[in-house]
């Protein structure tokens, strides 16, 4: 590993050696409770993981070993009807508390909350889009009581995403039903304490079909300039196939708006594989650690994983995603905005895109990592440590 990096201090300089080892060492990215639940192979498979968390606060177990092997995902994402919950419909904040307190005992803390817009009476007719004020009733409770757990135990960071759309043309009123998310959202807003932050998650289908109330980044961005103290929440997942997704980034970090970032791999639709290191995740980096909205107090987003595990091992694929995500931010704090700058204004566009790339695509990190990983004396391969603690083996045998 010394050797290693000696070759990236010759090639790049001591500088931007120790300023990407502490980039990774600081870097943390928050935890979804439920990649650590009872998700299997889908619509078109019944094979569930073995050792899967059966509540929250096994979830929280599971938390826990990611975090002592990784040193990430201190904070945990959670879902109202999820996890807080005993039926899926009533949330119960007898339940929060206890969270609350396990998490303490871990070590950990609650991060942003979600409300379960998904679940509950009658919510295949939308929720805050529903014909049926009841319904619609309904969710702004539960939203209000997210907000008030967030504000009273977490980080007072919400996040909303919204199953609701049509499958048909026909089906509805594409501008009445645009209408009344906006002003279901803008009355919310009223609503719920100043200082918690609210994020607007986008998606351009899934599970509706023909259309989605919410489907792009554009309407996000109109609906949150509609409210106080609100940003946008980017999923990588929740695109169409050649978006330009850190020129999305890139445009919201110069209009100044704080957002939110979700991070996964998709291949076919929505977010359901392990983050993998890809050129794409490195060059959203870039403009975040160029925007300065990444370890900056002041001007810092919300940063977590939304993965789920269909087949592989949970805890593995969360473990290989923060790896992915510490390659890819290595690789980002190595490129020299001034020489990259300075090839754009020659206009030598094949030198810029080579020395780019260079790095971006072709540089080996890992020694950064390695080193990263044994200043903060961690494990250097966290999946390999897993199997060693049989933890796996203790929780398959006990959540049969």
């Amino acid at each position: 590993m010394e050797k290693e990096l000696e070759i990236l201090t010759k090639k790049f300089g001591k500088e931007k050696v120790e300023k990407a080892i502490e980039n990774v060492k600081n870097f943390d990215v928050e935890i979804p409770s439920w990649v650590f639940g009872k998700f299997g192979g889908g619509r078109f498979g019944g094979y569930i993981p073995p050792g899967y968390a059966r509540n929250i606060f096994e979830k929280i177990d599971d938390a826990e070993i990611v975090y002592k092997l990784t040193g990430k995902g201190k904070s945990i994402l959670t879902h109202v009807l999820w996890d807080f919950s005993l039926d899926e419909t009533n949330p119960d904040e007898k339940i929060v508390k206890k969270v609350y307190d396990y998490l303490k005992k871990k070590n950990l803390l609650l991060g942003t909350v979600s409300p379960t817009y998904f679940l509950g009476p009658n919510s295949y007719m939308g929720s805050f889009t529903s014909p049926l004020k009841e319904v619609r009733d309904y969710f702004i409770k539960q939203t209000l009581f997210a907000s008030n757990i967030a504000k009273k135990y977490g980080n007072s960071v919400i996040s909303l995403w919204f199953p609701d759309g049509s499958l048909y043309p026909g089906e509805i009123e594409l501008d009445e039903n645009y209408k009344l998310m906006r002003d279901t959202l803008i009355e919310v807003r009223k609503k719920v304490s100043q200082d918690v932050f609210i994020l607007i998650e986008y998606k351009l289908f899934e599970p509706t079909t023909y259309s989605t109330t919410i489907p792009d980044w554009a309407t996000a961005y109109i609906l949150s300039k509609k409210l106080k103290n609100c940003g946008i929440l980017i999923d990588l997942g929740h695109h169409p196939f050649g978006i330009n997704i850190e020129q999305i980034a890139a445009t919201l970090i110069i209009e100044n708006i704080k957002c939110g970032f979700h991070f996964n791999t998709r291949y076919a639709a929505d977010d359901d594989q392990s983050v993998e290191v890809s050129p794409t995740i490195s060059r959203i980096f870039y403009y975040l650690l160029k925007g300065d909205v990444v370890f900056n107090k002041n001007k810092k987003w919300f940063y977590a994983l939304d993965i789920a595990a269909g087949r592989e091992n949970r805890i593995e694929s969360v473990i290989n995603s923060i790896e992915s995500l510490e390659i890819c931010l290595a690789k980002a704090s190595f490129v020299d905005i001034e020489k990259l700058k300075h090839l754009q204004k020659k206009y030598d566009i094949i030198c810029a895109t080579r020395y780019f790339n260079e790095i971006i695509v072709l540089t080996d990190v890992r020694p950064v990592i390695y080193q990263a990983r044994k200043e903060k004396k961690l494990p250097l391969n966290p999946i390999e440590e897993y199997r060693k603690t049989q933890y796996q083996e203790k929780i398959e045998k006990e959540r049969k």
